[in-house]
């Protein structure tokens, strides 16, 4: 687990309120107390979000990934992420607002994207904010490594199992999530 930041660079509301006030291009969280840019996301990270999301709607139809859904996360709800997708019931965000509670949340998602703070934001700081949070499973398809990796059981702020397999591989995502992905179709969007 990563060292937590003692005193956060501005308060939730600030946060929340800069966050309502960045123009339309621009995506902020606030990890680890710590403002953050997430980048946009290029053509090949949206296809491997739509892939997901038809995956997950074939297996599990009782199920949305909602894209982009602002989270509450990290201890006390101190910190906020906006994953690029969350797996819940469907209507399981209605009259929450921009940054919802992370309860009924199966899964979170990231797709890595190419700039020089996913290896701490992506693959350090959000598996330990969203096991903070209790949410059972965090899928990051990392287009670096041409990798899936599984974290799953949180346990006192951190997963306790987590499994990489390549792209090509079969993964299967534990319940509460119960979805098998073929991922021989990530290699097409590595680059």
């Amino acid at each position: 687990m990563t060292p937590r930041t003692t005193k956060p660079q501005m308060s939730v509301k600030d946060f929340e309120e800069l966050a309502r006030r960045a123009p339309e291009f621009v995506r902020l969280e606030f990890i680890n107390g710590k403002v953050q840019v997430k980048p946009v996301p290029d053509g090949n990270h949206g296809e491997i979000v739509m892939w997901l999301i038809r995956r997950c709607m074939q297996q599990r139809p009782e199920l949305s990934l909602y894209p982009e859904q602002g989270l509450k996360v990290e201890a006390y709800r101190k910190g906020r992420a906006r994953p690029d997708g969350c797996l819940a019931p469907e209507e399981n965000f209605v009259g929450q607002g921009e940054w919802a509670e992370p309860g009924g949340v199966l899964m979170t998602v990231e797709v890595t994207s190419r700039d020089a703070d996913t290896d701490q934001r992506d693959r350090v700081e959000k598996p330990d904010g969203y096991a903070a949070s209790g949410i059972p499973v965090y899928l990051l398809i990392d287009r670096d490594a041409c990798s899936v990796t599984v974290h799953a059981e949180p346990e006192g702020g951190s997963y306790r199992s987590i499994t990489t397999r390549p792209f090509g591989a079969v993964v299967e995502l534990p319940d509460p999530v119960g979805i098998t992905l073929e991922t021989q179709k990530l290699k097409d969007y590595a680059d």
